[in-house]
């Protein structure tokens, strides 16, 4: 079906989003305005030396970011983001082109002469999938949510590559929190945003707090949502179903059930 959305169907069917947040523990975040292909990195204008320094990182997720409206700079803005027991720990530096990213230290400064050092970044970040390249749902519906925070949180607000789970769309991660969040439109976006910044959680949108295992996020979002921590978190078979919208063939899917012991 030409006219088919994979985030249309998995509402409809209500499948639940709790336990599909990201599970990388590591995000590497690179400011790119240039066009992104299906496979953001690999198939972007960066130059070829970094592509493939970035696609040789291991243990770190690499997402390309830019601002709503494809503005950039001045430099290339880049945040590392490292999953901990309380959220995420958030660090951030301006380097003066892309090459430069081919001596950056993750664990530390950077190597050479290069301006700068890595800073702690604690203010709000707010990460839009919006890579119509990969799936169209996080174009349509996540471009609109973009330009809505973007007019609250200037500074905040980034569109990303890639959060997995496009049926999910719109999806959201926020930082320094981790929680990662689906099935927004631009007012429940807003909203969101606005409880996450106050501290708290919007559970009925939260997939769960990225760098846990599925079962570690369903069980904490059980236990902020006011239920009993002592329960056990089981994996069952779910039905069959697109992934994304150019995906033609179902596949087998899981859901995550909270039991009482």
């Amino acid at each position: 079906m030409t006219d088919f959305r994979c985030s249309v169907a998995s509402r409809d069917d209500g499948e639940p989003i709790a336990g599909t947040a990201p599970t990388d523990t590591t995000f590497l975040l690179v400011e790119h305005a240039g066009s992104w292909g299906r496979k953001a990195v690999a198939e972007s204008r960066l130059p070829e030396a970094v592509r493939d320094h970035l696609a040789g990182l291991t243990g770190v997720r690499v997402q390309l970011i830019r601002r709503h409206g494809g503005e950039s700079g001045p430099g290339v803005r880049v945040f590392h983001a490292r999953a901990t027991p309380d959220g995420v720990d958030v660090r951030t530096v301006v380097l003066p082109d892309a090459e430069a990213l081919l001596d950056l230290d993750l664990d530390g400064d950077l190597d050479g002469d290069l301006d700068g050092a890595w800073a702690a970044y604690d203010a709000p970040l707010w990460l839009v999938c919006t890579n119509g390249r990969r799936d169209r749902c996080c174009a349509e519906i996540g471009r609109p949510i973009t330009a809505a925070l973007a007019e609250r949180w200037p500074e905040a607000t980034w569109e990303t590559t890639h959060l997995g789970g496009h049926r999910f769309a719109g999806t959201l991660l926020a930082l320094p929190s981790g929680h990662t969040l689906g099935r927004l439109d631009v007012a429940s976006a807003v909203e969101a945003c606005a409880i996450l910044e106050k501290g708290s959680v919007p559970v009925e949108v939260s997939r769960g707090r990225a760098g846990l295992t599925p079962a570690e996020q369903v069980r904490e979002l059980h236990v902020i949502a006011g239920g009993d921590p002592d329960v056990d978190v089981v994996e069952v078979p779910a039905q069959p179903r697109r992934a994304s919208c150019a995906d033609l063939v179902e596949k087998p899917t899981t859901r995550w059930e909270v039991r009482a012991r």
